[in-house]
């Protein structure tokens, strides 16, 4: 054989058994909460003026939220309304200046303390990123690093352990605010280690769950009336009914495994039609739920919270790779959001296409260059027969543009809808559209089935054929 031709040898992956873990958050959780007020006053700002240049910050404590950072629009903004009607949204109605107590759930939406520190854009930043530039010229606002992800083991191209730990948090959040669960508060996480199979060709399938962890905040157990738990104060609505009393710790955590967990299993779908309540088995399963006994009292009393302290929450839940941006509270010329959101519009779209069965895609940039500076595809092998990473790596090029005014027009990201974003991951979401918005439009994938169709040569010539295209919008 010769040197070219070995080189051309495809290497198997270690066919292995392996847990993996990921985690999430609840909205209630003050990093959360800290994200999604940063991503309503995001909202505010493009709703008044689509031009924004917005970077917004929230730090919350007690009962205290503050918003800081650089600001220009046109819009007047009321900055205190936005971050009291968010607190109420989550849940938030309710502070005692008192540990012990157990009527607090961490954050008044009515008494709360709003502090604003926000000022205007740097003029050294916006000389160089998009003054005097056309729409598509519009350079990076910052340098860095983003990364997308994709995997075949999911219906929605998810990785498993962070898919079944979000949807976990948002059934706790549905179940509370439908009633069904009442007694739940806003705050909580979860976690969930799965056992995977590796195979040869670099794929993974989970083939068991082997644990799960929740921990929920709750009003106090068998003391707690339902009347001045769902006073009305939130946006829950205040319940009239015949009174009820919270159920003891014990039922708590059965109610939760029953309503939350095999509710939450029923709904994912795995790749081969089944659902995840297929691989779990609680007889086997490791559960903890709320492991420390009780938690009472959660929200900013219970810990500090500020925007983009959960980065791998927001994304992938630890697999593929993170380039350390966060995305609340930035507008689309922030290419740590725009850009992580170009990633995985390029991986969930060559994965669904079958060009492979994972991917994890990087762009890079610098501030005030709208052309990325690099594109890295990683197939970890499992590219189709006759495809390599480096032709996937080109079809990419040829069917995206990347520069921030392009993802901007072509993910309609000038629009106030990222509010939704901002609780229970960016990705992994169904797409749809409201009010004439585009909502988790990276989740809608470029068709590029043709290419599994194609020959290698015939990649290749169509790749050079476009070669002067792609240039327009890469940097060779």
């Amino acid at each position: 054989m010769s040197e070219t031709a070995a080189k051309r040898v495809k290497v198997a992956a270690e066919e292995r058994n392996f847990l993996f873990s990921s985690e999430s958050v609840n909205e209630g959780h003050p990093d959360k909460l800290a994200d999604q007020v940063s991503d309503a006053v995001l909202d505010a700002c493009l709703k008044a003026d689509p031009f924004s240049k917005v970077a917004c910050e929230t730090a919350t404590k007690d009962n205290m939220v503050m918003v800081f950072g650089e600001i220009t629009t046109s819009g007047k903004i009321d900055y205190d309304a936005i971050v009291r009607e968010q607190v109420r949204e989550i849940g938030f109605d309710s502070f005692v200046d008192d540990l012990g107590s157990v009527n607090s759930k961490g954050l008044s939406c009515d008494s709360c303390e709003v502090l604003v520190r926000i000022n205007k854009q740097s003029p050294d930043i916006a000389g160089g990123v998009h003054v005097g530039k056309s729409d598509l010229d519009v350079g990076a606002g910052d340098q860095g690093i983003m990364f997308g992800y994709a995997s075949d083991e999911t219906e929605n191209f998810m990785p498993l352990t962070h898919m079944m730990a979000t949807q976990l948090g948002k059934k706790l959040t549905d179940v509370r605010k439908d009633g069904s669960l009442w007694w739940l508060r806003p705050d909580g996480k979860t976690q969930v280690t799965i056992e995977y199979k590796q195979h040869t060709d670099g794929s993974v399938t989970p083939i068991k769950i082997h644990t799960v962890v929740i921990s929920t905040q709750h009003a106090e157990p068998s003391k707690a009336k339902r009347t001045e738990e769902q006073s009305g104060k939130d946006n829950r609505g205040k319940y009239e009914g015949e009174e009820q009393l919270a159920p003891t710790m014990a039922e708590m955590n059965e109610l939760i495994h029953e309503n939350v967990v095999k509710a939450t299993l029923e709904s994912i779908k795995l790749k081969n039609g089944e659902s995840a309540l297929s691989i779990y088995d609680r007889a086997t399963c490791n559960l903890h739920i709320n492991p420390s006994g009780k938690f009472i009292i959660g929200g900013p009393q219970g810990d500090a919270g500020l925007t983009g302290r959960k980065i791998i929450i927001d994304t992938y839940g630890g697999w593929g790779a993170h380039g350390g941006g966060a995305f609340s509270g930035k507008d689309p010329t922030k290419v740590d959001r725009s850009a992580a959101y170009a990633c995985r519009w390029m991986a969930k779209s060559v994965v669904k296409a079958g060009l492979c069965k994972r991917a994890c895609v990087q762009l890079s940039y610098a501030i005030g260059v709208a052309k990325p500076l690099s594109i890295f595809v990683e197939t970890y092998g499992t590219e189709k027969e006759g495809l390599s990473a480096a032709q996937i790596t080109e079809v990419v090029k040829i069917n995206f543009d990347c520069r921030p005014g392009a993802l901007a027009r072509d993910l309609s990201l000038r629009e106030p809808k990222y509010n939704k974003t901002a609780a229970y991951c960016h990705f992994g979401r169904e797409p749809f559209e409201k009010d004439g918005m585009k909502f988790f439009s990276w989740e809608d994938c470029v068709d590029l089935t043709k290419y599994a169709s194609m020959s290698s040569d015939d990649v290749a010539k169509e790749c050079a054929e476009k070669k002067e295209e792609i240039l327009k919008k890469w940097v060779d």
